[in-house]
């Protein structure tokens, strides 16, 4: 069975943006795709949330950090987020779905975007699901980093398979 592994990209003002960058710097372009995203996720996993336009750079940064992963296809299309849930600390969490349609077992990364009612994007969080058997399908829970309410959708922003 795959391991699961969750980070979160939150949102927060300026500052986010660049502690962001900051702690991501030690990223480069020496390590696997598994120490890529394993970095990428624990870089992120403290930021706290905040504004729109930080959801909006954290996101392009999501998605830079998923182009630096060496020898990555995009997947999306082999990949689900289930409707989200909201669970009793008020986070979305979907459950997400791989399918590893390669003749080797790969391991992959998913961004997947939290939309509010007016879909406008509230939160973006990054999950690795760690050796996938060739032709198996495997699952993961994206959670969101804050509290939400009301209506919340979930969507698979990209995902990329190493």
């Amino acid at each position: 069975m795959a391991a699961r592994h969750r980070t979160r990209w939150a949102t927060g003002g300026a500052a986010l943006a660049l502690a962001l960058a900051a702690a991501l710097t030690g990223c480069s372009g020496y390590d696997s795709p598994s120490d890529t995203a394993s970095k990428a996720e624990s870089a992120v996993g403290s930021i706290a949330s905040g504004a729109s336009e930080a959801v909006e750079s954290a996101t392009a940064e999501a998605q830079r950090r998923l182009d630096d992963i060496q020898d990555g296809i995009d997947v999306k299309g082999d990949v689900k987020a289930a409707p989200p849930t909201v669970g009793s600390d008020g986070r979305a969490r979907s459950e997400v779905t791989v399918d590893n349609t390669d003749d080797a077992a790969r391991s992959f990364g998913v961004q997947v975007n939290f939309t509010d009612a007016g879909n406008q994007l509230i939160d973006t969080v990054i999950v690795t699901v760690s050796n996938v058997q060739a032709g198996h399908s495997a699952t993961a829970t994206a959670r969101g980093t804050h509290d939400v309410s009301g209506e919340v959708g979930a969507e698979v922003a990209r995902a990329v398979r190493y």
